[in-house]
């Protein structure tokens, strides 16, 4: 029976499966650029900057996913006009995103510079961690002004179903990122070792190159001559800018509050101890590139149900969603039994502090456990994007990790005293409700939508 339905729906199987394997690797090289600076400094400067470098992830996670969320939501709006052939809103859609991610980009600079400062010297951490943290957050949030920018090429071309190009910027990105690390954290070739104010600028340039290939990419290639006829970066229309706010924003806050909920639990093992929070970060650094390549597949969701739903076509709508979940079930039970596996050898990759690996490795038995929850909810919030809806899920995303996961990673972790791992055990049940109750909203929704569109 399996193999009868697989043959019926073959066509849906590999049409999101080749939609989402580039957009993987670029979702991916999002949380690579942070991975390769926790390796960087693991291995070359030390615990103590580790756990700053943990400190200031967990504060620029927060931010970077506020701006991706803005930018995402671009990409539906793309995929329905390209549905509807409407050519001539792709390139206004644009110049709209690009102005609108700029000057997003701005305000979390200013915010984040003048208050995460503030926040950091009252937030109980080791004060050696906090004056390690400084200078690199400051280089950090700089960088989200070309990734925010970069973003809106990058989306643009996702929504038509271009996502190659996006790729391969990123992986040479991230090599050359990797070796500028090095260069600047250990200082080679006659330049002074930074530590991990170095790795900081290393991001920075790898972001500023990023933007420009990706710009000449979109701007000058063939494929996109109609679309952007209509382009220019001198005009913004508002009402543009509005539409991709109003899916953008809900889409920020959904990232947020997941993304926040990691940031706080980073915090909460913070005030167990500084080996606690490196661990954490190891584990938290391992966990996300899994999440972000589910995010990958949840934004080929997002793509085939956007154009199908901009066609009224609910019955492609219903077959790339359920694609959708069955490619992400399977991939995450791949990656739970890795971590379950090579728990013990993937937090050496990170670091040489045996405390920090013995304790990383139990972690990583746990995130082995939430992995199916992180990638079923993150495609549902996929699916639901595509066909317009993310207010409720927003709420839901709340519900999930500020009233369910959080409290309980707090009352496990530190008020019954088990520790990170107490943490961690609360970080999956905020997982488990936000899969649920986001499943439960797009069997709803579907019933309404082919009632109205058949």
């Amino acid at each position: 029976m399996l193999h009868h339905y697989y043959k019926q729906n073959k066509h849906f199987y590999w049409s999101t499966f080749a939609l989402a394997g580039p957009i993987i690797v670029s979702q991916l090289g999002h949380t690579l650029v942070q991975t390769a600076d926790t390796i960087v400094v693991g291995k070359f400067v030390g615990t103590i900057p580790l756990a700053a470098v943990s400190l200031v992830h967990s504060v620029f996670i927060v931010v970077m996913v506020i701006g991706l969320g803005i930018s995402y939501g671009l990409t539906p709006l793309i995929a329905q006009a390209h549905g509807q052939k409407d050519e001539t809103s792709c390139g206004i859609l644009l110049s709209s995103s690009f102005w609108l991610n700029i000057m997003t980009a701005f305000v979390l600079f200013f915010i984040i510079q003048f208050g995460a400062t503030y926040a950091l010297e009252h937030l109980d951490q080791d004060p050696r961690v906090v004056e390690a943290a400084k200078p690199y957050l400051l280089v950090l949030m700089l960088s989200i002004i070309p990734l925010m920018a970069f973003n809106a090429f990058k989306q643009f071309a996702e929504g038509l179903g271009f996502t190659r190009q996006a790729m391969n910027i990123t992986i040479w990105g991230n090599v050359l990122n990797i070796i500028l690390s090095v260069v600047l954290a250990k200082g080679m070739f006659g330049i002074p070792a930074m530590g991990i104010v170095g790795v900081g600028y290393a991001t920075l340039v790898d972001r500023v190159l990023m933007l420009f290939a990706m710009s000449v990419y979109v701007l000058r290639s063939e494929r996109f001559r109609t679309y952007i006829a209509s382009f220019s970066f001198f005009h913004i229309d508002l009402r543009r800018v509005k539409s991709i706010f109003k899916i953008g924003a809900p889409m920020a806050m959904q990232y947020v509050f997941e993304v926040g909920s990691f940031a706080a639990a980073s915090l909460i093992a913070g005030k167990i101890g500084a080996i606690e929070q490196a661990s954490h970060q190891i584990a938290i650094t391992l966990a996300a590139m899994t999440y972000m390549m589910a995010s990958g597949i949840a934004s080929a969701a997002t793509i085939r149900t956007g154009h199908s739903y901009g066609k009224r076509n609910m019955i492609r709508v219903t077959k790339f969603a359920t694609v959708s979940y069955h490619l992400v079930i399977a991939f995450m039970l791949i990656c739970a039994v890795i971590f379950a596996v090579f728990n013990q050898y993937l937090p050496r990759i990170i670091s040489d502090d045996q405390a920090v690996i013995s304790i990383a490795s139990q972690l990583l038995i746990i995130a082995g456990l939430f992995q199916l929850f992180d990638g079923t909810q993150v495609v549902g919030l996929g699916v639901l994007r595509g066909m317009g809806d993310v207010n409720v899920p927003t709420l839901i995303t709340f519900i999930a990790y500020w009233v369910v996961g959080i409290p309980a990673a707090y009352l496990l972790g530190i008020y019954f005293n088990i520790g990170v791992q107490g943490v961690w055990y609360g970080l999956a049940l905020g997982l488990l409700t936000s899969s649920i109750l986001l499943f439960l909203r797009y069997r709803s929704i579907i019933r309404q939508r082919m009632d109205r569109f058949g």
